[in-house]
């Protein structure tokens, strides 16, 4: 059994509620209320790319007004210091570990999402996006770099995965007509999280700093309540389309004109070709560059 399926068992406590039939929408239902609640899930975990705002107030969290830096300290030495302060660089791996998380828990727990339903998946996501936020801030607080890490990082990039798919599954489902706007309406959502929760992580951090703390861990436990909270109402608004549903007047393309390509390759064959893992590395090079960039953003600017 998965990590993500022994935590779907774990929250199944109200039987029926998170199950995938559950969620299956009555005769008439307005398939566009199913965007909000799309966002509801992306906006938040759209916070990852606003994490760079953390890492200059957490360089002083011992220091306060200047970092407290330890000259000669190791990376394996400085995951565990309580008396030096951690270098940008060092909690710049976090931010990696959320993006490897991210792609590796969609990839494996894809199949149990579209087994269980979004709204199970939705309240995983929640659960571990928020939960990482709580255990970064016990990180933080006891200043213990591998927690965050392991908070923050691992059992956040595991929500970060989860929150990703789940939006982006549902709504194609429901906009086979539209599938582009379907995955812009999604993706729109995750890029728009940082232009909502970096200004808000400064405004929170501002606002409970003080002569001991730079207010960062009582930042993350204010915003990881907060998206506990919309999260949830996400994943409990989805629904998905009855079997055989498809939109007033919309008619499926005939199967002979739905690939370009002439040569059909399976799934489970694509990666055997050398034409998918060039596309990979192209892909791979595009994303590392970008996210480079936004994961240094703040102390650059």
């Amino acid at each position: 059994m998965t990590t993500a399926e022994t935590a779907g068992r774990l929250i199944g406590v109200a039987p029926g509620i998170l199950d995938k039939e559950w969620t299956i929408a009555a005769a008439g239902f307005n398939r566009w209320l199913v965007p909000p609640a799309a966002l509801c899930i992306h906006l938040c975990i759209g916070m990852a790319y606003g994490f760079s705002v953390f890492w200059l107030p957490l360089s002083r969290a011992i220091g306060l007004t200047a970092p407290k830096a330890c000259p000669d300290i190791t990376l394996a030495q400085e995951l565990f210091t309580t008396t030096c302060d951690w270098k940008v660089a060092s909690m710049g791996w976090m931010y990696t570990l959320f993006f490897v998380v991210l792609g590796v828990s969609a990839a494996l727990w894809g199949g149990w999402l579209e087994r269980a339903g979004p709204r199970k998946a939705g309240v995983v996501a929640a659960l571990c996006w928020a939960g990482g936020l709580m255990l970064g801030a016990i990180a933080i607080y006891v200043h213990q770099l591998w927690l965050l890490w392991l908070g923050s990082g691992i059992i956040g990039g595991v929500g970060l995965g989860l929150g990703y798919i789940s939006p982006v599954s549902t709504l194609v489902k429901w906009f086979p007509d539209r599938r582009g706007m379907a995955t812009g309406m999604a993706i729109m959502g995750f890029g728009g999280g940082a232009m909502i929760g970096a200004p808000l992580a400064d405004l929170l951090m501002n606002y409970f700093k003080g002569a001991t703390s730079v207010g960062v861990w009582e930042t993350f436990v204010a915003m990881g309540a907060i998206y506990f909270v919309f999260m949830m109402i996400g994943a409990v608004r989805y629904r998905l389309p009855p079997v055989g549903w498809r939109p007033e007047g919309w008619t499926p393309p005939s199967e002979t004109k739905s690939m370009i390509s002439q040569h059909h390759v399976r799934l489970d064959d694509a990666h055997k070709t050398p034409q998918f893992w060039l596309i990979w590395w192209v892909l791979c090079l595009n994303v590392s560059a970008g996210i480079g960039v936004i994961g240094m953003a703040s102390p650059m600017l």
